[in-house]
């Protein structure tokens, strides 16, 4: 078992459910994706991009993605509090999640097709 499908199964209910649910959505929306461990978290990558991750936190977890500046529908669900570069779409119960945002979402993300980090990391001296 990888690290990142063990982050998520170590989680005690409702947190695992959540975030099996979400997995199951984000893979049905990007089958060719691939589930990475990076930062203690699990990242879902694209053609080598980074689309989402996800975060259990305090009593919700998090689905968080980056360029929310091109979103132009369902802002009104994202959370954003002391962040600069993400958002996230919180969940404290699998009821509360809506496919068909977060199929947008990652759709969005698909046609963005651009590396996050290299626009937030500022680059190396030389």
């Amino acid at each position: 078992m990888n690290p990142a499908e063990e982050y998520i199964l170590k989680k005690e209910e409702p947190y695992k459910s959540i975030l099996l649910q979400l997995q199951v959505v984000i893979e049905a929306v990007l089958p060719n994706s691939e589930m990475l461990y990076k930062w203690r978290i699990p990242f879902f990558y694209n053609r080598g991009i980074p689309i989402c991750f996800l975060n259990q936190s305090k009593d919700y977890v998090d689905l968080a993605f980056w360029h929310f500046e091109h979103m132009d529908r369902y802002t009104e669900y994202f959370v954003g509090t002391n962040r600069k570069s993400i958002r996230s779409l919180r969940y404290k119960s699998v009821e509360d999640i809506d496919d068909e945002i977060i199929v947008y979402v990652l759709e969005k993300q698909l046609e963005i097709n651009t590396n996050p980090f290299k626009l937030i990391l500022k680059p190396k001296r030389k």
